[in-house]
């Protein structure tokens, strides 16, 4: 190892989308001043590191994806650790701190690290630091700001004891000395997905200032009269407080112009994931009325000349560009309007001090820079703090400089939260909202991540329309506020709205429909199947399936699929079925009313339970309003499927406002029915996650 093995540590990632691996990078860059050296990999470079002989601590920062899985890079090692033949004291030597990294909206609240946790205690592994889980659900930043201020002390101690055993007094006494300069930090941070769980003490807050931090002029701060905050403008006390800002990411891309001559990439050299099929769109549907709420659209596209395969309820994942105007836009406050059709080289910079620093695989090795814009960094993202610090460094006016720096200090947190991350600002809004910040290009390419697909539910089944494939979505739109004073739309939703406007027939809420002559658009998608989102493999089991609004979308794959089994095998013995779905209002929103009429009257749906949230009553008893109040109507049927007949429940759409709510319904159901405690009913509903009949695919 090049690391001073006296002092070193060893720093593993595992990320899915770059969080983890930022956060590790952070890590390595404070490491250097507490006098530590942090031996960094990422969790798949397994010839690189070995923890069966490892004898120094060991620091993991994992995330969480897909339903509860560790990030892509970790499989191989959770696969060796899990290995069942391993004895109890397989890592009795170890000792390390894991910080986890997921979201509480989704069920499986990060679990990745949770599963590394477990399996690396079940092996005798100790911790010197507490685990830590943050939630980027209200914020990443609540739980690994102080996590990573407390692991120094904890990493000192750790080496410490284990220099002690090691008899060298010599070097305990070195140590101990940093000990005694070193800034007073609580040890014992009780970090947990509930924020609300995080207490600091004021003394500890003020006094975790990390030796890589700076403090910043304040004669800098801004004068304003304002006397609130905004994106651009800062009140006492953070206007007039000394800042704590992160050290200035070293950079560590050169981009250089080429020519104007040759072609850019096809699309599906842009995905590491499988094969992606170019196919055509050819029906556009909106199934919502012009005054809903929500527009909701159904494509369909034809599969039929791919090999491209798929099951009702699985998922697809669409290649969709950055927004033309957005690209403009930033091309020419970039100054490089000229410069798009040119082709441009990256590489990266000789003698960085970036540690590990990579070449990054989402950009082509020859493309142009329009290009790079428009397919391969997600320019909507929201710019974390280390982006900041480095925009500062490219601000020149004072005012504007100073209040970057303190959207990204400790003193700024709740700052950078409301206007920055809570208000989806993205780089061309902060580019807007200081006119005299200039990025370089190579810049964007460090610090914007990968433009990623977006996953869509398959609405159809191949069985029922072979060659075929539909899916449904509403197009997201993101109304104007104080940090960002446009509106927009998604950045795949509103391009593919755009896409098919000549094919759409408002007012028609139908498959059927009529009169969608063939288009010449395609789109670039590929495979992402669900490996449990299915119908049962037993056509006699009963299923409940819950999805209101656009969550609709998989069940009608099922409810198609269903049809055509019942009419290819009438011999066949096949469960009840039922649905539950809700929506605004009956006139307006009631997504696939018709063919949710055929599908009852012709025996494929035996119950269909709807709702209707914004509709007025005339009854006596107002109708419930949402899906789980009507699943609460009909517990003794539900709990007779799930316990009686082992039936299956499903469960699409909003994680936050429906999801929870069912599984409550569905928790005190089972306690109502079984005559148990709630304890005991939701011991009931985990066993049925766990032997995969009661499934969800939500989104936040």
């Amino acid at each position: 190892m090049c690391c001073d093995l006296k002092r070193r540590f060893l720093l593993l990632y595992a990320t899915q989308k770059g969080q983890a691996k930022a956060i590790a990078e952070e890590i390595w860059q404070q490491a250097g001043a507490h006098g530590l050296e942090a031996d960094m990999h990422c969790m798949s470079e397994m010839d690189k590191y070995n923890l069966e002989t490892e004898k120094d601590p060991v620091v993991i920062v994992i995330s969480t994806t897909g339903t509860g899985e560790p990030p892509d890079t970790a499989r191989k090692f959770v696969k060796k650790i899990q290995d069942p033949t391993l004895p109890p004291d397989h890592f009795a030597h170890l000792q390390y701190g894991l910080l986890g990294l997921g979201d509480s909206e989704y069920t499986f609240f990060c679990n990745g690290g949770k599963t590394v946790d477990r399996r690396l205690q079940e092996l005798g592994a100790q911790h010197f630091y507490s685990t830590g889980l943050a939630d980027d659900c209200v914020g990443l930043e609540l739980v690994v700001d102080p996590w990573i201020d407390g692991l120094w002390l904890a990493l000192n101690e750790a080496l410490l004891l284990q220099k002690e055993k090691e008899g060298m007094s010599s070097v305990v006494d070195a140590i101990s000395s940093s000990l005694s300069a070193a800034p007073h930090i609580v040890h014992e941070l009780n970090l947990s997905s509930e924020v609300q769980n995080l207490k600091l003490e004021d003394e500890a807050v003020r006094s975790s200032d990390v030796l890589s931090q700076k403090p910043v002029d304040i004669s800098l701060a801004v004068s304003t009269t304002d006397t609130e905050p905004s994106l651009i403008h800062s009140v006492p006390p953070v206007s007039q407080s000394a800042l704590n800002i992160p050290a200035l990411p070293p950079e560590y891309i050169e981009v250089q112009f080429q020519d104007t001559h040759g072609e850019n990439p096809h699309l599906s050299s842009l995905i590491s994931e499988g094969r992606a099929f170019e196919v055509p769109v050819t029906k556009a549907v909106q199934l919502t009325r012009e005054d809903a709420i929500k527009t909701a659209l159904l494509l369909e596209l034809d599969i039929a000349d791919t090999v491209f395969d798929y099951q009702p309820g699985d998922s697809f994942c669409v290649l969709c560009p950055n927004n033309v105007n957005e690209v403009e836009e930033l091309l020419h406050i970039l100054g490089l309007s000229e410069k798009g059709d040119y082709f441009v080289s990256v590489k990266v910079k000789q003698g960085t001090k970036k540690k590990g620093a990579a070449y990054p695989q989402h950009i082509p090795k020859r493309s142009t820079l329009k290009f790079i814009l428009t397919w391969c960094l997600e320019i909507r993202a929201t710019p974390k703090k280390a982006f900041l610090r480095a925009l500062v460094e490219c601000t020149s006016d004072a005012g504007e400089k100073r209040r970057l720096q303190e959207l990204c200090s400790r003193q700024g947190a709740s700052d950078y939260t409301c206007f920055i991350r809570d208000s989806n600002v993205c780089l061309l809004d902060l580019l807007r909202a200081f006119p005299s910040c200039k990025p370089s290009l190579n810049l964007l390419i460090e610090h914007l991540p990968k433009l990623q697909a977006r996953s869509y539910s398959v609405s159809s089944s191949n069985l029922y329309q072979p060659g075929k494939l539909c899916f449904v979505f509403n197009i997201v739109e993101f109304p104007a506020c104080p940090g960002r004073p446009v509106s927009r739309k998604g950045v795949c939703t509103g391009w593919l709205a755009e896409l098919v406007a000549p094919l759409l027939h408002p007012n028609k809420n139908t498959l059927d429909t009529k009169g969608g002559s063939s288009s010449t658009e395609k789109i670039s998608i590929f495979a992402r199947p669900n490996n449990t989102f299915h119908l049962p493999a037993d056509p006699s089991v009963p299923f409940i399936m819950v999805g209101p609004g656009t969550g609709i979308s998989p069940f009608i794959g099922f409810l198609q699929h269903r049809q055509k089994l019942r009419e290819e095998h009438s011999d066949w013995e096949f469960g009840e079925t039922w649905l539950f779905f809700g929506c605004r209002h009956q006139d307006r929103d009631y997504l696939f009313k018709d063919e949710l009429r055929c599908f009852l009257e012709n025996g494929t749906l035996t119950h269909l339970k709807v709702c209707f949230s914004r509709d007025t009553s005339t009854a006596e008893v107002a109708p419930p309003k949402y899906v789980q109040d009507v699943i609460r109507l009909y517990a003794k049927e539900v709990a007779r499927i799930l316990l009686k007949e082992r039936g299956y429940f499903y469960v699409c759409g909003d994680k936050k406002h429906m999801a929870d709510g069912v599984s409550d319904a569905v928790v005190d159901i089972l306690s109502m029915e079984m005559e148990a405690d709630r304890l005991e009913a939701m011991k009931t509903l985990a066993m049925l996650r766990e032997t995969k009949r009661y499934l969800q695919d939500v989104w936040s």
